[in-house]
């Protein structure tokens, strides 16, 4: 039987040429790479979570203190401008220049929770002029857009933990249309208080009494949820071809609208959103060779996603989630896992967690596994019925 034909692409494939990364393993790419090609869980036990929870103690993949004191007083400022930096330099090293018109997008939800957190606890007494701007989610942006000399469009997108794929989509969306020839684009959650951690362990599956890869056994039956995770990433996408760390070839979004938590039954806009994603990738099913899956550990999302993966890519060769080893780092999760398919991309080997739970899916990869070089498919879900997917593939040699 003769194969199908290739479906033509909808939009134009960009380059990934650079990419930084702030993460629970700490400052910089280099720490990323070393701590999953280890195996070893970014979370670790941290104090303070009393009076919110009964230990003080918990696990979570919190970014630790670090970066440059001069980008600004909080974890979350210095965070989006170290990665930022670490990926235009990338960019640099791998040949980029940049284009007339380079835009900044900045996928996130919370924003600067650290200095909010200590502005209302003192109800904003004694404030200054600069330490209120420091709060606004525009100012870390100018300092970004000012250390480049760069003057093209800049703005927030916000779509819950699909806001890494959201931002990398809106990228592309300016670059096909014109507005841009480069997009820094950044995704960052730095939110990690005790009381935000009890709010979201009071609605959502979020484990913090044990490590993330004794609760988080994504696709696997007896899993018990997903460990907290904090993240600030950066990647430089750019219309001119380059030998970078990746393309993105398409990707869709849709919402649920059923919803402020649950997938509505059948989740048909979650269907919807990859094969909108394979079609604007101008991909067949079965050229996917692997799901960079969501797989925060939440029964139900993962259900929904081995359903999907079951029905619409039956030849994959397999699925695999990276939350039980860098842990769930909210609106940049998505970021993050993109981050390690580009680096399973570099080395050849994809960095999956170990199976350490019951009747995982049969095609859930089991530890460091080679990888077939061909496309993947990476999912993100958000609360309040965010989906998006992104199709992903190796730069051509």
């Amino acid at each position: 039987m003769a194969a199908s034909p290739r479906p033509e692409a909808l939009g134009p494939a960009v380059t990934i040429a650079g990419a930084g990364a702030v993460t629970g393993y700490g400052w910089g790419m280099d720490r990323l790479r070393q701590g999953l090609y280890a195996q070893k869980p970014a979370c670790r036990l941290e104090g303070g979570f009393s009076p919110w929870f009964e230990e003080d103690l918990g696990w979570i993949a919190r970014v630790e203190d670090g970066g440059d004191p001069d980008d600004g007083p909080s974890r979350f400022m210095r965070a989006v401008r170290a990665a930022a930096r670490e990926a235009v330099a990338d960019a640099r090293q791998r040949g980029w220049q940049p284009g007339e018109v380079v835009g900044l997008v900045h996928g996130v939800t919370l924003g600067e929770v650290d200095l909010w957190r200590t502005y209302h606890h003192r109800q904003g007494l004694g404030t200054t002029r600069r330490q209120w701007l420091e709060l606004m989610p525009s100012t870390v942006l100018m300092e970004v857009m000012r250390e480049f000399d760069v003057h093209g469009p800049a703005m927030a997108v916000t779509a819950m933990c699909a806001s890494g794929l959201a931002a990398l989509l809106t990228a592309r969306l300016w670059i096909a249309t014109g507005q841009a020839d480069d997009v820094l684009v950044i995704s960052t959650d730095i939110s990690s208080t005790p009381e935000n951690c009890r709010s979201l362990a009071n609605l959502a599956p979020a484990v913090l009494d044990r490590p993330s890869l004794e609760s988080c056994l994504a696709f696997q039956e007896d899993t018990l949820g997903f460990g907290i995770g904090e993240a600030s990433v950066a990647m430089l996408v750019t219309r001119t071809p380059l030998p970078g760390r990746g393309r993105l070839l398409g990707g869709a979004m849709s919402h649920d609208a059923f919803h402020p938590t649950a997938i509505p039954p059948g989740a048909p806009e979650v269907a919807r959103c990859v094969r909108r994603a394979l079609q604007d990738a101008g991909l067949a099913p079965e050229e996917v060779a692997y799901v960079n899956g969501y797989g925060n550990g939440n029964p139900r999302s993962d259900q929904v996603e081995l359903a999907i993966l079951d029905e619409l890519l039956p030849a994959a060769e397999g699925i695999f989630s990276v939350k039980p080893l860098v842990g769930h780092c909210m609106s940049a999760s998505a970021a993050v896992e993109v981050l390690a398919s580009l680096l399973s991309f570099e080395t050849g080997v994809i960095p999956a967690p170990p199976r350490l739970g019951r009747h995982g899916h049969p095609r859930l990869l089991d530890g460091l596994t080679a990888a077939v070089e061909a496309p993947v498919l990476k999912p993100s879900l958000g609360f309040g019925g965010h989906n998006a997917a992104v199709v992903l593939e190796a730069c051509p040699n």
